[in-house]
This record gives C-alpha cells, sequence and structure tokens, in this order.
C-alpha cells in the first residue's frame, strides 16, 4: 500500500501496536499515538513509523495529531481508532471480586474519563480526519469495539456503554460517507486480548487459573489490512473479528466468512460487496 498514510490512536501499546507495527511493515507510513511517554521513545525508530504522546481526550490535542500526521507525511488516508481504557481502569480487582461493581457504584470520574476516551475521543478524531478523506475522493476509518454480549453484559459500565456508542456512531458514519469513496468498518478482537493487563484480568478470573483464549495483537492485522485494502472498497459498515479471521483463505473470501453488519439491527448484509474468488 505506498504512499498510504495511517494515523493509529492507542497505537503505541498491546493492540494498537500490533495494527502500527502490520501497517508500516506493509508500506503504510504511520503516526501511532497514545499517552505514555515511554511507550513512544519505545516505537520511535521503528521503519515507517513515527510516534506521538497526546490526549485525545481534548479537541485541540485532536487538532494537533492531524496537524503533525499532514506536516510530517503530507496527508491522511487511514484513521485507526482503537485507543480505549478497559477493566483495568475501571474496576482493576473486577475479576478477583466474585460480583462486578455495579453502575451505581462507579464514580462520576471513572465514567466521564471512560467516556471521553473511548467514545468522544474517536469522535473527535473521526470528525476531523473524514473531511479530508471525502475531500480526496478515498480513505479508512476503522473503529475498535467489543463484542456485543461485553456491551450489554451486568457489570460492564460504562466500558459497554461507551463501545456500544462508538459501534453505533460507525454505522451512522458508514451511511453518511456512502458513494465518497470513504468507508467506516470496525476490526475487533473478538475476545480478550493477550495484552499486559487484559492477561492478568483473565488469568485472576479464569477458575483454572490459566488465560482463555485470548487474541494476539499481530491477529489485528490480516483483517485490519483488507479493510484498509482497495479489495475493500464496497464494504462499508461492516465488523470483523481477528477471532475468527481465516488466514489461511484469500482475504476477500476471509471477509466474506466473518463479516457481519455493525450496529444492533440485524439488517441484510450486502453480498455484492463480498465478491466470490
Amino acid at each position: 500500500m505506498p504512499d498510504r498514510v495511517a494515523i493509529v490512536t492507542g497505537g503505541l501499546r498491546g493492540l494498537g501496536r500490533g495494527m502500527t507495527l502490520g501497517l508500516a511493515a506493509n508500506g503504510v507510513r504511520v503516526l501511532a499515538v497514545g499517552h505514555i511517554p515511554e511507550d513512544a521513545a519505545a516505537l520511535e525508530g521503528a521503519p515507517g513509523v513515527r510516534a506521538m504522546v497526546a490526549d485525545l481526550r481534548s479537541p485541540a490535542e485532536c487538532d494537533r495529531v492531524v496537524a503533525e500526521a499532514l506536516s510530517a507525511f503530507g496527508r491522511v488516508d487511514i484513521l485507526v481508532n482503537n485507543a480505549g481504557l478497559t477493566f483495568t481502569y475501571i474496576d482493576p480487582d473486577r475479576f478477583r471480586r466474585k460480583q462486578p461493581r455495579k453502575f451505581w457504584e462507579v464514580s462520576d470520574e471513572v465514567v466521564q474519563t471512560v467516556m471521553d476516551t473511548n467514545y468522544v475521543a474517536a469522535d473527535q478524531m473521526g470528525r476531523r480526519v473524514a473531511p479530508i478523506l471525502v475531500g480526496q475522493g478515498w480513505g479508512r476509518i476503522v473503529n475498535v469495539t467489543t463484542k456485543l454480549d461485553t456491551m450489554n453484559r451486568a457489570g460492564c459500565l460504562p466500558y459497554g456503554s461507551s463501545k456500544a456508542a462508538l459501534e453505533m456512531a460507525t454505522e451512522i458514519w458508514a451511511k453518511e460517507v456512502a458513494g465518497t469513496g470513504v468507508t467506516v468498518n470496525i476490526v475487533n478482537p473478538g475476545a480478550g486480548a493477550n495484552t499486559p493487563g487484559m492477561a492478568q484480568e483473565m488469568r485472576d478470573w479464569s477458575r483454572e487459573g490459566r488465560a482463555p483464549r485470548l487474541v494476539e495483537p499481530d491477529e489485528m492485522v490480516p483483517p485490519l489490512l483488507y479493510v484498509v485494502s482497495r479489495a475493500a472498497d464496497a464494504v462499508n459498515g461492516y465488523r470483523f473479528d481477528a477471532l475468527t479471521w481465516e488466514v489461511s483463505l484469500p482475504p476477500t473470501e476471509a471477509a466474506r466468512r466473518n463479516g457481519r453488519p455493525a450496529g444492533f439491527v440485524l439488517h441484510p448484509r450486502d453480498e455484492a460487496a463480498f465478491p466470490a474468488g
């Protein structure tokens, strides 16, 4: 994918770092954004990658990120909205207790911070990047949400509600960019991710003391590369899970088997978006 430029939020660690390096390995120049300076220092110097520290809850910081991408690379083609806070922040002892916290036991500060990080930041970045993509007649926005049964499970607020907001935003954005050459899709792990915080949470939760099947960061790369490719020009408003992506298949066939409409309305899938073969 020569001459493509991506912004990956939450791109300095975990799933985001895996996606950053996967894009860069395939010729995409990447501005990877995170909030921890040590993570930026560890990634700076990776071929094709520019690391940046920013607080995407701030509109001014989102402006600074887009300006940095344009200054450093001259264009933006892809936005991956991956930045997010999980239960490691929301409820660090969640998997050690028999019962998760009730929604009324979560503090105002935690609710606001999670919503600002998981949804508002993505919304702010989307509203800044989308006009650039529409103006040039091609582009990709990729959002990272979560499974429906995580969004609506008891004990999952405010994480579930923040991801549900981004899920529905994906469906709306996809409708509003239709016909412009820009697409909006979702790439999810499809299960817990093998990142330091999540892996420990799942080990604590597991009765046997072993984590269940976790998705490795580099497993996000095959579905991501598909949705940002020209082969996915007609694929708009879909979700893809890394856990069930069949890497042995050609990408278009893997996508045909894996893709489901974003959002919560079970409308029919457009089979013409996934041509056979």
